[in-house]
């Protein structure tokens, strides 16, 4: 029968790599450049990690984030903020090719849906 002390150091080895890629994934690894968000029909999508209703993002203070409407035709969408904190919401735009951005200087967590389609287009923005 093994030490209990070497089954932990192996259990260590083992698990510890695992954990750290779950950890620092490419999902939830805060970004520094402009970040992008589609707006389509009827969702919100993360260009960054594939994360739709919600969109899920996290970057850091300063990045400039920008929802891009992507074949949504003639539904009209916008972003509109949702509590505290909050950033100022877009106005209701309808076409393929319109875009809102907005620069996130204040870290927090920041929740967003569509003025025109409510729960069922949502996002979050993670500020750190």
């Amino acid at each position: 029968m093994r030490h209990p002390a070497t089954i932990r150091r192996l259990l260590v080895v083992l698990v510890t790599p695992a954990l750290l890629t779950a950890c620092f994934s490419e999902h939830t690894a805060p970004t520094t450049g402009g970040e992008g968000v589609s707006v389509g029909n009827i969702f919100f999508r993360s260009n960054h990690n594939g994360s739709a209703n919600p969109a899920v993002d996290t970057v850091v203070a300063g990045t400039t984030v920008t929802w891009t409407w992507d074949g949504t035709g003639t539904t009209p969408h916008s972003v509109q903020s949702q509590g505290s904190p909050g950033f100022p919401s877009s106005t209701v735009l309808t076409g393929d090719g319109q875009a809102y951005s907005f620069t996130f200087s204040v870290p927090g967590t920041y929740q967003y849906d569509c003025a025109v389609h409510g729960s069922a287009m949502t996002g979050t923005m993670v500020v750190r």
